[in-house]
C-alpha cells in the first residue's frame, strides 16, 4: 500500500423507512512519498464531492474503486461527501456483505470485504485505524456501534449517536447496527419481545469474559456489547467491541452458547490480533472455534478433548483437500478451517502441557495487542514446527 490511513471519522443520518443514508467521511492519512493520486475502495453510493486537505480535489468513481487526484505528501485529509440508498458488495463465494436493510432498521456484516458497501476506505485487513462515528436516525431506533457511546443527542424528532472507538481497528470489523431495541442486560442490546430469552442465554458471557481473560490475557477493548436483531441471521456477526445475533440464535435454553463464546473470543483473537492477510484466517477462526471447546470444558460440558474427538471425526468424514495454513480465498471460511484449526491447538496444548500452552497464547495476545500477524509469526513463537507443519500445510488429517 502507497499511503496508511490513521482516523475515519464518519457522520452518517439513516432513514430507516426509505433506507437512505446521506454520509460524510473525513480520513487521516499519510505518505511515505509524494503521490500525485491515491484510490480508496467506495461501493455504490454518489459521490457529491471530495476535498483533500480541504480543497476541492478531482475524481473518477467506478468499479467499486474512488480514484483521487491530489497531489500529496506526509499526512493529508481527504473528506468524501455521499448519499444515496446502500447496496451490499455481492460476491460468488460469501453473498452479500456490508450494510443491508433488516425489516425494520439495518445491520452491517462486512466480513471480508464489504466495508466500502458504505464509506470510502482502504480496505484490507492490515490496514488499522481509530475510529469516530456518529449516525442520526429516528429518535425510536436505538444504534450501537464500535467503542465507547460518547452522546446520545435528541434532536427533535432524530437522536445523534457519537461512539468513539480509540484502538486501531480493520475497516471489515467497523460496523453499525441500528433497530427498535432495549437493554437486555448491561451492554445488550435485543427486541423488547425476545427481553427474556436473551437475558438468560447471554446470562453467562460475564463468566466468559473472566475465562477468557485468565487464558488469554486481559479483554483488550474498552467495552463489549451484543445486539440480538429481530431478524433470523445465517450467522452471527464478527465486529470489534460488538458482536451481532439473529433471533434465531435465542432460545431461552442456550442452544447457541457456542456461538456466544466464539464472538467474544474474537475480541482477543481476529480483532486485537487481526491477520496480515486472508491466508491467515485460521488464526481467528480456529482460536475462537477452540475457545468454544475450553468455554465447554469450563463451564461443565463436554472437555476439549471430547469436542476434538468429535470434530476429528467429523473432518474425517470430509474430503481432506484444504490447506489451512494458506487456504484458497473459496476456503477462508470453509467450516474445516475453524474445526482443523482448532484442532491443531488441541494437539499442541497436548503436546506442550496446559501451562506452557496457555502462557504461550497470554504472550501471543500481548505481544501482538492491536496489530497484525501470519501464520510465521505463530511458528516463531511456538515452535513445534513439525507438529504444526504437518496440521497447517498437509491437506491429510494427522494421525492423532
Amino acid at each position: 500500500m502507497t499511503f496508511s490511513v490513521h482516523h475515519y471519522a464518519l457522520e452518517l443520518d439513516y432513514k430507516p423507512h426509505s433506507a437512505r443514508l446521506s454520509g460524510r467521511a473525513v480520513l487521516q492519512a499519510s505518505c511515505a512519498s509524494p503521490l500525485s493520486s491515491f484510490s480508496l475502495s467506495f461501493g455504490s453510493l454518489r459521490i457529491s464531492k471530495v476535498l483533500v486537505n480541504g480543497r476541492p480535489a478531482r475524481y473518477g468513481h467506478a468499479g467499486g474503486v474512488l480514484n483521487v487526484r491530489a497531489a500529496v505528501r506526509g499526512s493529508f485529509s481527504v473528506e468524501v461527501r455521499y448519499s444515496g440508498t446502500p447496496t451490499p458488495i455481492s460476491t460468488p463465494e460469501w453473498g452479500d456483505l456490508g450494510w443491508d436493510e433488516l425489516t425494520d432498521g439495518s445491520i452491517v456484516a462486512s466480513q471480508p470485504i464489504g466495508a466500502p458497501s458504505w464509506f470510502p476506505c482502504l480496505d484490507h485487513p492490515s490496514s488499522k485505524a481509530s475510529y469516530h462515528l456518529e449516525v442520526t436516525t429516528p429518535s425510536p431506533y436505538t444504534v450501537v456501534c464500535n467503542g465507547v457511546l460518547v452522546d446520545g443527542k435528541v434532536s427533535g424528532s432524530t437522536t445523534k449517536w457519537t461512539y468513539s472507538m480509540a484502538a486501531p481497528m480493520a475497516t471489515y470489523l467497523a460496523t453499525v447496527q441500528i433497530g427498535q431495541y432495549v437493554e437486555a442486560l448491561p451492554g445488550v442490546w435485543a427486541p423488547a419481545r425476545l427481553k427474556r430469552l436473551v437475558a438468560h442465554d447471554f446470562g453467562r458471557q460475564n463468566q466468559m469474559v473472566e475465562l477468557f481473560s485468565s487464558l488469554f490475557g486481559p479483554y483488550p477493548f474498552a467495552r463489549y456489547a451484543v445486539v440480538v436483531t429481530d431478524d433470523a441471521l445465517d450467522v452471527p456477526v464478527e465486529a470489534q467491541g460488538l458482536s451481532t445475533f439473529g433471533a434465531n440464535h435465542v432460545d431461552g435454553r442456550r442452544g447457541s452458547e457456542r456461538l456466544v463464546a466464539h464472538e467474544l473470543a474474537h475480541q482477543w483473537f481476529g480483532n486485537s490480533v487481526g491477520v496480515a492477510e486472508w491466508e491467515h484466517i485460521w488464526l481467528n477462526e480456529g482460536f475462537a472455534c477452540y475457545s468454544e471447546w475450553l468455554w465447554s470444558e469450563a463451564s461443565g460440558g463436554r472437555s476439549a478433548d471430547a469436542c476434538a474427538t468429535g470434530a476429528r471425526d467429523l473432518l474425517r468424514r470430509l474430503p481432506q483437500d484444504v490447506v489451512i495454513g494458506r487456504p484458497d480465498r473459496a476456503d477462508w471460511f470453509d467450516d474445516r478451517v475453524y474445526k482443523r484449526g482448532a484442532l491443531t491447538l488441541h494437539a499442541l496444548r497436548r503436546e506442550m502441557g496446559d501451562d506452557s500452552f496457555f502462557a504461550l497464547l497470554r504472550e501471543w495476545c500481548a505481544r501482538h495487542r492491536h496489530g497484525v500477524v501470519t501464520t510465521e509469526d505463530f511458528l516463531a513463537l511456538a515452535g513445534h514446527r513439525d507438529l504444526l507443519t504437518r496440521w497447517l500445510f498437509k491437506p491429510e488429517l494427522p494421525p492423532r
